[in-house]
């Protein structure tokens, strides 16, 4: 009798895994299962590009039904909750879904409420957030009206998606403010919760310099606690104010809104507890969980759900047949940086190891680590095509495994071992 694997979340990891689950076992083995609300799969690291009129927004949006490979059978639909003791998903419209396996692979969600007066006075006008395709597009016609004043690039709180973003988005705004030639009569701000620009250390010093190269003012240990939209001005829950003109805001995140509806599967935020090395989750023994819907100390990156993704195929395949799981995943991230004029920098990491210079993927490279080049601004804009048909068809990258490679990394002793 075949086995039955719901996945729940057809964006990067629920597609990926799916497709990797489709490739191992035949149609009489395991039946597959995808649930998602809509049919709109989007390249999320395309929506940076969106503001600045590099990229355009029909060209990051596909059908998530076209993703996945023939053999898996997509549900468009709502989840009203997990009943974790019958093994079952419940969906909005009624229906019920058993399973053998769950894999929760929903994702992080934009919780721009949560922060007193964001969604008011000024919202999609002055106040704007480009990590949703609709914001990024408005944000896009706002910045090309602007001409002049303070452009405040803020994170509400951690933990967000792809915590380079906000940089990046600093970094080309930069540019886009020079090209146009309005910068000199631009201040732009990066405020962040964080005591430095990003969350490890020697990146966070390589990306500091890099900001203040660029003349763009870093305000640590903000954590905004309301926005003003008559007054145009962020305020910090310790009482600081920065005021703006333009506000790039990265709302706080949590997990999905039917984690808190399914008593047991996940934390205060909705993040699914999972195991950081073998990706099952600590609610049942059959439940697995991947990308940003997890609590992981990872970052909520696209490479992490890669990576995260070649391990849980095999785990599941162990799984199914009562074998002992693999701890194998160790963190592994990897992020192009965009810095602005046909350049980038590429930092690769882990839960003990932070970026540190080098080359990658091997020792003789090609792509420098922690240093800006034009070969890593056309690996970033690459990696479009490698998504869409590579990484989401469930193959993987030559050369590049799931476990972190050291060959080509200067590793000083003080950042191996502990650095998170």
């Amino acid at each position: 009798m075949s086995k039955r694997i719901v996945v729940l979340g057809g964006g990067t990891g629920g597609t990926l895994l799916a497709n990797r689950l489709r490739r191992r076992f035949d149609e009489d083995e395991l039946r597959i299962d995808v649930v998602d609300r809509d049919d709109v799969h989007v390249y999320q690291p395309g929506l940076l590009f969106v503001p600045f009129g590099l990229a355009d927004p029909d060209e990051i949006v596909r059908p998530r039904r076209r993703q996945l490979r023939r053999g898996i059978d997509f549900h468009e639909a709502k989840v009203d909750s997990v009943e974790l003791a019958a093994q079952a998903v419940h969906l909005a419209d009624g229906s019920t879904l058993p399973y053998d396996v769950l894999v929760v692979a929903t994702g992080a969600r934009l919780l721009p409420d949560e922060t007193e007066g964001l969604l008011g006075a000024g919202w999609n006008e002055t106040a704007f957030t480009f990590y949703t395709l609709d914001g990024a597009t408005r944000l896009r016609d706002a910045l090309a009206r602007f001409d002049g004043g303070r452009l405040v690039v803020d994170i509400a709180d951690m933990p967000i998606k792809c915590p380079v973003a906000p940089i990046e988005f600093a970094f080309l705004a930069d540019w886009f403010l020079r090209e146009r030639g309005v910068r000199d009569r631009t201040e732009i701000v990066l405020a962040t919760p964080l005591d430095g620009c990003f969350t490890k250390p020697i990146a966070s010093k390589h990306l500091t310099h890099l900001l203040a190269e660029k003349n763009i003012e870093l305000e640590v240990d903000f954590v905004a606690g309301s926005v003003d939209g008559d007054a145009r001005t962020l305020v910090s829950y310790d009482g600081r104010e920065i005021p703006y003109d333009l506000l790039a805001i990265v709302p706080l995140h949590g997990g999905a809104a039917f984690v808190d509806r399914s008593p047991g599967l996940g934390d205060a935020l909705g993040f699914v507890c999972t195991d950081a090395a073998t990706l099952q989750s600590a609610a049942a023994p059959e439940v697995f969980a991947l990308g940003d819907a997890t609590d992981l100390p990872s970052s909520k990156a696209g490479s992490v759900t890669h990576f995260e993704g070649e391990i849980l195929a095999e785990n599941i395949e162990r799984f199914l047949d009562g074998r002992p799981l693999a701890p194998r995943f160790d963190g592994h991230a990897n992020c192009f940086v965009e810095t602005g004029f046909h350049k980038a920098l590429l930092i690769d990491f882990n839960f003990e190891t932070e970026p540190v210079p080098g080359m990658f993927p091997t020792a003789l490279g090609p792509l420098p680590l922690l240093h800006e080049s034009r070969l890593n601004h056309v690996g970033k804009l690459a990696f479009q095509w490698i998504y869409w048909h590579l990484l989401l068809p469930g193959r993987g990258l030559p050369l590049v495994g799931p476990e972190m490679p050291t060959a080509g990394k200067r590793i000083p002793t003080s950042v191996a071992g502990g650095a998170r």
